[in-house]
């Protein structure tokens, strides 16, 4: 059964079904799907079919209505899962059938019941589905959704964590609008600490899907702070790119891929990454997952590459990676076959990304594509160093015979879509060689391979543009126009090509590709054109009246298109019908006339109550008709300016004719000449050997130049030494800079070691302060008692005195006294003893002076020597008294 015969029995099922409902009508629509599904019909929703896009309408609302069989849901999803191939069905089936919101509200519904299986599959088509998808927050149960994730993942049931995880990641990403409404939700701060929790999961694709959301919604927050903090970062590098190498299959790489192109966003993580001691080894390894034949992989690592060529840090070490010097039969290899590089060369990045340029891989276009943007840049960065390397030179000799094997001629036959993947990659490539071009030890490397291929292939790319849609044209047309600055810049050195490129210079089909490149928003394409403009209008056939008329039909046609696009606004605030919005002008009126025929017919009063969507639909078309209208009156612009071409062709022949007429006239004109020339020729003759003598002196000349240059070669080599020194200064200085580190810490430590010790210095200090008021007091009791001791002296004197006059009373009373003899040699022995005990207490005094003297030297002074001092003073008292007494016992 073909695939019209199927489609139609499925919507005869979908009919009777809306209509009855029955358990035999379910069973005979899900048959009809599992037929349809069986067909595997992946590209059906492309082919613009209204049959195809009624059937999938359909389908989606018995998706959405509630009250359709579970059963009869998960196998309409299944089909749809089918359909959804590859972006631009997805893009379809969200935008124009709105399958992503009921999808959505089919979870909603089913909320209560995690574990049901119709919710694991309509999460597993949504992570499909909205995988490169902007989903805002606004539409239809997405609030709902995104509540029902955050509490399953919050669940622990692995089952459902997976696909959770994954359709939140989808979401997340690039999306502020989601991002702020699950921060502004009460439970985000469990859902963090959840997220957290599963970095340590044994799943690498639960790590990679954790990550991710992370990312989308932590990165520019404290909370990503600290988990892509410089002490986190490297571990997270070494675990994604681990990920990627050696990971659980093509979605874990597929996602983390993606997280490292959003880490690469960010331009401190940018720039640990280019600090990272195991990137060009990590790098080398990515790329040779490029050695598999899966393509999807190819391409998502291909991505990465080129993010990480936007950073600039980390061009310099790609370029490292990719041109390494292959083995020399493995170069030899390269020069001979071009592209067929297979066997050892399986160990060389720069020879994978070859191989993928002529991969017979399915689906390897746009992997070449990106190849080729991923080798300009790279080419550009090494090719713009002071000296190029060797391996730059073996790489680009062997990348050109593959990329002139890539412009061989297109046979017009094959089709639109074969045509628009031959100008695209006709574009990267000559601007690949035009970019190569700009070093000039590379242009001989060119020259000799690119004068046969450049003809052919700008054949193949001229004929086409003017027969072309819109945004073929517009590729046709850049194309053509990087092959022509090509030629421009290649006229001179290569044979015939400055003919060629006239020549089509003066082409009447020239006028297409110029006037969409002059009226285009893109900076690079106008001022191409201008250049070609400029080369273009000194020449005598080159249509520039043609080319007004263009660019003017052009310039109408935008405005009347701004003018559509306000009266438009209205019409498209109305959410779109489900229907396919990518039919083609035929299968379009063919519906109108068809809606016309209900209209008349009455059958759509009949279901007036059936479809609510009949005013979207009308509107809608009448939405296409304008666009129709639009594009009749472009055609009619475009015929005005042919008809203009047709005259412009007429006065051409005019002008032809009266052309030759001239050129006759010149003809004899140029006889006459001729003999003059023969007269100047032999004056010239003399004048030749004038020139010969001029040219031994330019010999000479260049003598003194060769000299010059090996004077240079020598300065280069002086260079050569003087950079080796200077990368030896720079090794010196980077020591100088570690070792200076190593002393601001250690100063850092001293200047903490000077506040303990100037805290410690003002304590003693202090207590220094204290101990001298303490001395101070201690020398005021020593003067006082010098001073009680002086008094003592003086007390001491005056007995002296009074005992010298005693004495005299004794002399002269001895008479008196011998009667009292044995009474006064008692007294005399007791003065004798007392004479003594004076003598005692005048030695004692000058110790006590010498003591003193030990005391002002000593400030610390024992309280113990001041009582011996006290008692010795207390002695000479008693002394003192005891002569009083016998003073008065001697009077007695």
């Amino acid at each position: 059964m073909d695939t019209t015969t199927c489609l139609k029995s499925l919507l005869l099922a979908v009919q009777q079904y809306r209509d009855g409902r029955t358990a035999q009508q379910a069973a005979q629509l899900q048959k009809q799907v599992e037929e349809v599904w069986g067909l595997k019909c992946e590209q059906l929703l492309t082919s613009g079919s209204a049959l195809t896009s009624e059937c999938v309408s359909m389908l989606v609302e018995l998706t959405a209505d509630p009250h359709t069989e579970p059963s009869l849901k998960s196998s309409i999803i299944s089909l749809l899962a089918q359909l959804a191939s590859d972006d631009s069905t997805r893009e379809l089936l969200h935008s124009s059938y709105n399958l992503t919101s009921t999808l959505a509200a089919v979870v909603h519904c089913y909320s209560s019941t995690p574990g049901e299986p119709l919710v694991l599959q309509c999460l597993q088509v949504l992570q499909k589905l909205t995988y490169n998808t902007r989903v805002f927050q606004s539409t239809s149960c997405i609030h709902q959704l995104l509540e029902f994730l955050m509490d399953s993942v919050q669940s622990h049931s692995d089952d459902i964590i997976l696909p959770c995880l994954g359709l939140m990641a989808n979401l997340c990403r690039d999306n502020p609008s989601v991002q702020n409404h699950i921060k502004s939700l009460d439970n985000v701060k469990p859902f963090y600490r959840t997220l957290i929790n599963f970095l340590a999961h044994n799943s690498l694709t639960v790590v990679v899907f954790t990550l991710s959301v992370l990312a989308s919604l932590t990165l520019n927050e404290k909370v990503g702070e600290k988990l892509f903090d410089a002490k986190n970062i490297h571990q997270t590098f070494q675990l994604v790119f681990n990920i990627i190498v050696n990971g659980d299959g093509t979605l874990t790489r597929k996602y983390a891929v993606d997280l490292l192109v959003d880490l690469l966003k960010n331009p401190k993580i940018a720039e640990h990454l280019t600090r990272y001691q195991h990137f060009s080894a990590c790098v080398t390894q990515v790329l040779g997952l490029l050695h598999s034949k899966d393509a999807d992989s190819a391409a998502k690592v291909l991505e990465l590459v080129l993010a990480m060529c936007c950073v600039s840090g980390l061009r310099s070490q790609l370029c490292d990676v990719v041109f390494r010097p292959a083995a020399p039969k493995l170069r030899a290899a390269g020069r001979r076959q071009g592209g067929g590089l297979e066997g050892g060369a399986r160990t060389e990045c720069g020879l994978a990304l070859v191989q993928w340029l002529t991969s017979p891989v399915e689906g390897a276009e746009a992997c070449s594509l990106q190849v080729l943007r991923l080798l300009n840049k790279l080419l550009e960065e090494s090719l713009a160093a002071e000296i190029l390397s060797e391996c730059t030179l073996s790489f680009v000799e062997m990348l050109l015979p593959v990329l002139l094997g890539l412009l061989n001629a297109l046979d017009p036959a094959e089709g639109e879509a074969v045509l628009r993947k031959h100008c695209q990659r006709v574009t990267h490539v000559t601007n690949l060689l035009l970019n190569i071009l700009h070093k000039d030890l590379t242009v001989s490397l060119t020259l000799s391979p690119l004068c046969s291929e450049e003809s052919c292939s700008n054949s193949s790319v001229t004929l086409h543009p003017p027969q072309c849609e819109d945004d073929l044209s517009q590729v046709c047309a850049d194309a053509l126009l990087k092959t022509l600055e090509l030629m421009s810049k290649l006229r001179q050195q290569v044979k015939d090509m400055e003919t060629s490129f006239y020549r089509m210079l003066q082409d009447q089909r020239i006028v297409t590709p110029l006037s969409l490149a002059l009226t285009s928003h893109h900076r690079e394409h106008v001022q191409t054109a201008l250049a070609l403009l400029l080369e273009a209008t000194p020449l005598p056939d080159f249509p520039s009246l043609i080319l007004g008329e263009s660019i003017a039909a052009h310039n109408a046609y935008r405005h009347r298109e701004a003018e559509l696009s306000v009266k438009r606004l209205a019409v498209q605030e109305v959410p779109p019908p489900r229907v396919n919005s990518s039919m083609d002008s035929s299968n379009s009126s063919r519906t109108v006339s068809s809606l016309a025929e209900k209209i008349q017919s009455g059958l759509e009063l009949q279901e007036q109550t059936k479809d609510s969507h009949v005013s979207d639909i009308i509107d809608v078309y009448e939405q296409k008709l304008a666009a129709f209208e639009s594009k009749e009156s472009r055609l009619q612009d475009l015929l005005e300016a042919k008809a203009l071409a047709l005259s412009q062709a007429d006065r051409l022949i005019a002008q032809y004719r009266l052309q030759r007429a001239q050129a006759e006239a010149e003809t004899r004109k140029l006889a006459s000449l001729l003999k003059d020339a023969e007269r100047r020729r032999e004056d010239l003759q003399g004048k030749l050997s004038c020139q010969v003598l001029e040219v031994e002196r330019s010999k000479a000349d260049m003598g003194e130049l060769l000299q010059h240059n090996s004077r240079l070669q020598r300065d280069s080599e002086e260079h050569q030494a003087l950079k080796g020194a200077y990368n030896a200064l720079l090794n010196r200085f980077n020591e100088t800079e570690r070792l200076l580190k190593e002393l601001q810490t250690a100063h850092v430590l001293l200047t903490k070691q000077s506040d303990t010790l100037k805290k410690t210095h003002d304590a003693l200090q202090l207590q220094h302060h204290r101990t001298t008021s303490v001395l101070q007091e201690r020398e005021e009791e020593i003067k006082d008692l010098i001073s009680e001791i002086q008094k003592r002296n003086d007390n001491i004197a005056g007995l002296r005195v009074n005992l010298q006059a005693e004495e005299e009373k004794v002399k002269e009373k001895e008479t008196e006294r011998r009667n009292l003899e044995e009474t006064l040699d008692m007294l005399r022995k007791e003065l004798n003893k007392t004479e003594q005990a004076r003598k005692d207490a005048s030695i004692k005094a000058s110790s006590l002076e010498l003591q003193k003297s030990q005391l002002e030297s000593k400030l610390k002074l024992k309280e113990e020597e001041l009582n011996k001092h006290s008692a010795m003073i207390a002695m000479i008292h008693s002394l003192s008294s005891g002569k009083m007494k016998s003073d008065v016992n001697l009077s007695l």
